[in-house]
């Protein structure tokens, strides 16, 4: 299972999408919120498959529509352009280190892209070469985002595995 355990436990992709709003004002469960999600544009995220086994998750939301990034006091909003962004990334244990998140990037730019969005964004963190737990690394790695033509832009003051969150982003342009 990618995002979640059993029924509500795991976190399904909500917690920076207000679940906790949309739990009051609701009734859903975090499954069928995310199910309930699908149905938007953009959708709340994207899965990699290898043949017929998903192994891979990056959650995607505008950020204006992302009401936990909205009130962020640690990840400011540079502009208030509509661009995507991205909040996390989740690869099945055996499948990381197999470049995974890398095509999920690519697969949110190309999206992107092709929906009209002016760009994307994240928030990942820069290790500097040092390996970090796999639970702190949701966020990405800064080396993907600069592989991918990212521009880093602010050093946040949110912070994974103790280290500063980076606001980097792509914009697009008419030639692409």
């Amino acid at each position: 299972m990618l995002l979640g355990g059993d029924g509500e436990h795991g976190c399904w992709c909500q917690a920076w999408r207000g679940r906790d709003e949309i739990a009051r004002r609701t009734g859903e469960a975090r499954p069928e919120t995310l199910r309930r999600q699908m149905a938007a544009a953009p959708p709340p995220g994207f899965i990699a498959y290898l043949a017929d086994t998903p192994v891979g998750w990056v959650g995607v939301g505008v950020r204006a529509s992302t009401p936990r990034l909205m009130r962020s006091r640690t990840i400011p909003a540079v502009d208030d352009q509509p661009v995507w962004s991205i909040g996390c990334f989740r690869v099945r244990v055996g499948y990381r280190r197999r470049g995974v998140a890398s095509a999920l990037l690519a697969g949110v730019v190309e999206a992107a892209r092709e929906a009209g969005a002016p760009g994307v964004e994240a928030y990942p963190i820069d290790p500097d070469g040092q390996r970090i737990d796999v639970g702190f690394g949701y966020v990405g790695l800064a080396s993907m985002f600069d592989r991918a033509g990212f521009q880093r832009l602010v050093v946040t003051g949110a912070r994974s595995a103790g280290l500063p969150r980076i606001l980097v982003r792509r914009m697009f342009t008419s030639e692409g």
